[in-house]
């Protein structure tokens, strides 16, 4: 990159300029969230962030939203790219459905137009791809100077499945949306435990087994509360309508569930979104899948100091395996209330979980996790120059 000044290792944060391609809020995804909040811990250092947008609609209202890429083809990735190269170092958040074409192979035009160092996030990697996914997963990896995945697990299942250079592949941990909890827990009046899952709805989240285990503890006094907060997801409202919903419903009057167990779609923000978790005393993450290598929701969950208990996807095994929580098998109702039955039976069990998310919080803060990506970006920039 000829022109450019020396880079000073020991430079701040703030003396940076990244560019994000991904997909950003107004739209309602995992990805957007998270792009929405490291853009937010950047900008909390001092750093200057430009939003390439991806996805359906050309919405630029977001002031840090410069460009919209949408599904234009060729076209709409040289804008993408344009944009993300008058920065310092572009960071692109991957995961298959995000980018058009094929298993969203039209990432790679972008990538391979990019002129700054690159780094990409690795949100999803499959355990079992198919041959044109593995191409378009290691083709990515190709592209970049850096690959961030959250986890050690899904560091090694990307190392082990995936032709790509090991030496690329950095661990950075999710960050928390939700400020970390100074407090002990404080259980409700009457001592009735407050068990919670929020997040967008949709098959797969595993709440029906949650509400079978409702069902099971029938005969503990006091009786568990139960609430599910959020909307169907708007994929699944667009495909199915709140059929899942529905069939939620359906079950907890069948399972005898109704009475313990709530649902709340109410949208909130983040002072209500803290306000709902820091209310819980146990947050369930019953969730079927057990290829999940990143949980925005576990982090945020932990970070605000409430235990979990979650099905066994790699994340939650990672991230819980020091008591911050217990893992259990994926569906299976008798185990989760097998879980619940021992927290209201020995309230010292909870109190050390949340003893152990505290502890866990503040490396998961969202300031601390943009740092690691300024200190990565920073070691590409001074690799660059030493390279020209």
């Amino acid at each position: 990159m000829v022109g450019r000044p020396a880079v000073d290792q020991s430079a701040e944060v703030g003396d940076r300029s990244f560019g994000i391609l991904s997909t950003f809020p107004p739209t309602s995804c995992g990805i957007a969230s998270f792009s929405a909040a490291l853009a937010a811990g950047l900008l909390s250092h001092g750093a200057t962030v430009d939003v390439v947008r991806c996805g359906d609609g050309e919405e630029l209202e977001d002031p840090l939203v410069v460009a919209a890429m949408g599904t234009g083809g060729s076209y709409r990735s040289l804008v993408a790219a344009d944009a993300l190269n008058g920065t310092d170092v572009a960071i692109v958040q991957h995961e298959f459905g995000i980018y058009g074409g094929r298993d969203g192979d039209d990432v790679l035009r972008v990538l391979d137009a990019l002129s700054v160092p690159t780094i990409v996030v690795a949100h999803t990697v499959v355990r079992r791809p198919t041959e044109h996914q593995r191409f378009v997963m290691e083709a990515v990896c190709d592209a970049a100077d850096a690959v961030v995945v959250m986890t050690e697990h899904a560091r090694r299942r990307l190392i082990a499945d995936f032709d790509l250079d090991a030496g690329r592949v950095s661990v950075i941990p999710h960050g928390a949306t939700t400020p970390p909890s100074d407090g002990p827990l404080e259980r409700s009046h009457g001592g009735r435990l407050r068990l919670l899952t929020w997040g967008l709805l949709g098959p797969g989240k595993g709440i029906e087994w949650a509400i079978d285990a409702m069902a099971l503890l029938a005969d503990v006094r006091p009786s568990p509360s139960y609430l599910v907060a959020g909307a169907t997801h708007p994929k699944v409202l667009t495909r199915d309508g709140d059929a899942y919903r529905e069939m939620l419903v359906k079950r907890c009057w069948r399972s005898g569930a109704s009475r313990s167990v709530s649902f709340d779609d109410s949208y909130r923000d983040l002072p209500a979104l803290t306000r709902l978790i820091s209310g819980a005393d146990l947050v369930v993450l019953p969730y079927d899948s057990d290829e999940q290598v990143t949980s925005g929701v576990l982090v945020d969950a932990v970070a605000c100091g409430r235990p979990v208990v979650a099905t066994a996807f790699p994340h939650a095994i990672e991230l819980l395996s020091g008591g911050a929580g217990v893992v259990v098998p994926q569906r299976d109702a008798s185990a989760l209330a097998d879980v619940v039955r021992s927290v209201v039976d020995h309230p010292d069990l909870l109190a050390s979980m949340a003893d152990e998310c505290r502890r866990l919080a503040p490396e998961l803060s969202w300031p601390v996790v943009a740092r690691r990506y300024g200190e990565l970006a920073t070691s590409l920039l001074v690799s660059e120059r030493a390279g020209a």
